[in-house]
């Protein structure tokens, strides 16, 4: 089952671009993701242990990109609370939450995992760890690509915009060909390509790539895909609907 998207903006963004029921939908389910882990977390904790598997069963229901952001939600509201990690804390600043306020009124905090912060904090150890065993690439894997044009770049994209069953290094590798969005100067922000692991056409925005894939980390079986790709008839690129990984 398709989980729900994450929407990522603030009641007040959602009324400017007219997403309000999008935000809506996607608010309800963040509390529902709360109050899960919240419930699943007293299930399964002993006294002194969490169960190993715990992350997993959440994980499995609403996917890895709503618990990391409910997670790190949680975590950020509750930065002050000695009890979590620093290296969790640090995780938690990584992911982007904006600032969500109606008549004065903190709305994030409708989303707060509220149980013992140690416990929590071991919750989102296990969760880390199960994202982590993707072995996603990132950033560090990556060319910086502020001012770099996109064209015949393979390019890394960013794994929220992948459905979980996609989440793999290797459907996050996108040869780029073509769209405004490739030019770092150009007012559009399209960008179209293909899935070098099957050739699909694709279209993302410009922001939804980390950066080009480093040359070294390039792996064999992508530089034979690209071979391939060189040698058959160039198309033009698919101007219509994304095919979603």
């Amino acid at each position: 089952m398709d989980k729900k998207y994450v929407y990522p903006y603030s009641l007040k963004e959602a009324k400017e671009l007219g997403e309000v029921e999008q935000y809506r939908e996607s608010f309800r389910e963040n509390i529902r993701c709360a109050e899960t882990i919240k419930a699943i977390i007293s299930k399964n904790f002993d006294g002194m242990h969490l169960g190993g598997d715990t992350a997993k069963a959440v994980i499995s229901e609403f996917g890895y990109d709503r618990v990391n952001y409910v997670l790190a939600n949680s975590l950020q509201e509750l930065k002050s609370d000695g009890r979590f990690s620093p290296d969790n804390k640090e995780w938690a600043k990584s992911i982007y939450i904006p600032e969500n306020k109606s008549h004065g009124i903190n709305m994030n905090n409708d989303f707060v995992v509220t149980c013992h912060p140690a416990v929590l904090d071991g919750f989102v150890n296990q969760a880390r760890k199960e994202y982590q065993s993707l072995n996603l690439w990132n950033h560090t894997h990556c060319n910086d690509k502020t001012s770099l044009d996109y064209t015949g770049k393979v390019m890394v994209l960013r794994p929220d915009n992948l459905k979980d069953e996609y989440k793999t290094p290797k459907d996050q590798l996108i040869l780029c060909e073509g769209g405004f969005g490739c030019s770092p100067t150009a007012s559009g922000r399209k960008v179209f390509g293909r899935f070098i692991s099957d050739g699909e056409k694709c279209q993302y925005d410009r922001s939804d790539f980390i950066g080009e894939l480093k040359e070294e980390h390039l792996p064999d079986w992508a530089r034979e895909r690209l071979q391939e790709m060189a040698e058959q008839k160039p198309s033009e690129p698919a101007m219509g609907g994304m095919e979603m990984h």
